[in-house]
């Protein structure tokens, strides 16, 4: 693997959830080629991500986040504007962001279903490392 670097956004909402993510991803891209940013919420993610990817200094940006319904908005909604405005960064910056926002059916804030969301967040950052290396590569042969 080549000396990049990689952004990686983590929303502070369940963060001993989300936090796991980025150990994922860390696995499988040395956290040393990887510049960490936090933000209050998944809403916040998409905005950072387009100003990251938009620096030039990224070979790709990955944003974790769990969305759940908090009873007083629809969860869905906040879900679906998140991984929108996630495209819309990559697309109109052309580099790559990657999402590992989850937004489950059904979660009970009990230590059974963060125990399972752990070791998913877990698998989910790696799949997003593995994601990031590959659409670079990918994207590099088309172009030469």
């Amino acid at each position: 693997m080549t000396h990049t670097r990689y952004a990686f956004i983590k929303a502070r909402w369940h963060a001993d959830i989300v936090d796991r993510a980025l150990e994922g991803f860390c696995e499988i891209i040395p956290a040393e080629h990887v510049d960490v940013f936090d933000v209050p919420g998944a809403f916040e993610m998409p905005l950072l991500a387009r100003d990251l990817a938009a620096s030039g200094r990224y070979t790709a940006v990955a944003a974790a986040a769990f969305v759940v319904d908090g009873g007083i908005y629809r969860h869905e909604f906040v879900a679906q504007a998140v991984v929108d405005g996630l495209m819309r960064a990559g697309l109109d910056t052309g580099v790559p962001v990657l999402s590992v926002s989850l937004t489950p059916q059904q979660y009970r804030e009990d230590e059974h279903h963060n125990r399972i969301f752990r070791a998913h967040f877990v698998e989910k950052g790696r799949e997003a490392a593995r994601a990031a290396i590959m659409i670079t590569k990918t994207r590099a042969e088309v172009a030469a």
